[in-house]
């Protein structure tokens, strides 16, 4: 009997090395913005106890009923991959007395699991940026989070291509006022409602306003309306976030209907759209959670943050600005005849060449010691620069450096090379 393939599990992708420089580049576009903001980046475990999911995302919601990898260990204990950060972030700081009279500014970068169809933009193993600010309760916070996301769409060449949607959903007792009005207003419907909408009608309900279905969605434009029962410090918070995103000239939609999918939120939500991929139009969701901390053990501490999934910002940089590509070609390429010796003084030199110009990346050729074919491997990583060294260099203490864009040919002394070769590049 033939052994099976192993491949990797649906939905579980393998990043391989002509995309990892594009992921790289982005990558380091959103760290470069992070750090102009001044906030740090704090790394928690992908596993994490199950109570902590569903105390934190909430049990009737689609992740903790549905999309959640979930088992017991050896100590039959029973924990999750995490489905999302927030709540491990929390935890964190928690734990670590974190929150404790301090102000935290955190970002994070990792990988989250959850058990769904995969498409296009969505997998069951998905990678999460995310934003996460303790200790801040005005409306300031939460319009820099926007401004600080809006520079992302910048500094990414999509801001074109984005577009913010803005809700409150105001304070726990508001909510629970609407969620009764709501809830009636359903029930004199319960004929129009879909199998999805009548399971959320009693567990749920604000997940209706988030319905795909048309009919749903014509239904709901003769619902309550949230924004009728906000309390007054949310309408207060509300506007002055109005007030300061006007004054920053960012372009907003308030969108009445945006609740977001979990159970920790209040007042502000937000998400940042795109009509350019499709059906997965959201790029990057958050709000404010203030109830989070006290909920999860902690002191009653304000928050406010966001998360966004990398593979979907990937497919929309590569779709509206292919530009932003990383260039991925080698720098310098260490040519030797290929006896022990010269391949020694190459990997020597390469060292030095390290030294001199770090940000470089430098190959040195191991295999055929034809020169031919050499200059052929040099050409095919896209080298700039061939580093040759032979027996004649080696006796002189000279390297033979040839510029590989326009054929220039020099031998140049040993301590000439790394500025040599930094006026070429």
């Amino acid at each position: 009997m033939t052994d099976k393939k192993i491949q990797s599990i649906r939905g579980m992708n393998d990043l391989l090395p002509t995309e990892s420089a594009s992921w790289q580049q982005i990558e380091k576009i959103i760290k470069g913005v992070l750090n102009s903001y001044g906030y740090n980046e704090i790394r928690t475990p992908i596993v994490e106890d199950t109570a902590l999911f569903k105390r934190a995302v909430g049990e009737v919601t689609d992740i903790v009923e549905k999309e959640m990898y979930t088992f017991n260990d050896r100590n039959n204990e029973s924990i999750t991959l995490r489905p999302e950060i927030t709540a491990g972030c929390v935890r964190a700081g928690i734990e670590h007395g974190l929150f404790y009279n301090q102000e935290q500014r955190l970002w994070y970068l990792g990988p989250a699991f959850r058990y769904e169809k995969p498409q296009k933009g969505r997998y069951r193993q998905f990678h999460q940026f995310g934003v996460e600010v303790f200790g801040l309760e005005g409306p300031n916070i939460d319009a820099e989070l926007i401004l600080l996301t809006a520079r992302f769409w910048k500094a990414l060449g999509i801001e074109q291509h984005t577009s913010l949607e803005l809700n409150s959903i105001g304070s726990l007792e508001a909510r629970a006022n609407y969620r009764n009005a709501l809830v009636s207003f359903l029930e004199q419907h319960k004929d129009k409602l879909d199998e999805d909408c009548l399971r959320r009608m009693y567990t749920n309900p604000l997940r209706v306003l988030d319905s795909k279905n048309p009919v749903i969605q014509d239904l709901l434009d003769k619902a309550p309306k949230l924004f009728d029962y906000l309390d007054e410090e949310s309408r207060q918070h509300f506007d002055g976030l109005c007030r300061l995103l006007d004054n920053a000239g960012i372009k907003y939609n308030i969108n009445q209907r945006l609740v977001r999918g979990l159970d920790y939120y209040n007042r502000t939500v937000f998400e940042w759209v795109t009509s350019s991929l499709g059906a997965q139009g959201t790029v990057c969701g958050g709000g404010r959670y203030d109830g989070l901390v006290s909920q999860l053990g902690g002191q009653p501490t304000p928050a406010v943050g966001f998360a966004m999934g990398v593979e979907r910002l990937v497919l929309l940089v590569q779709a509206v600005n292919p530009s932003l590509n990383s260039d991925n070609s080698i720098d310098i390429y260490m040519i030797s005849s290929g006896d022990e010796k010269t391949i020694s003084e190459a990997q020597c030199i390469a060292e030095q060449l390290r030294d001199g110009l770090p940000e470089k990346r430098i190959v040195t050729n191991y295999g055929s010691s034809n020169f031919k074919k050499q200059f052929a491997k040099a050409d095919k990583l896209g080298a700039k620069i061939a580093v040759i060294i032979g027996e004649n260099e080696i006796a002189n203490q000279t390297v033979t450096i040839k510029n590989l864009q326009n054929g220039e040919q020099v031998e140049v002394a040993k301590t000439d090379i790394v500025q040599t070769c930094l006026a070429i590049l």
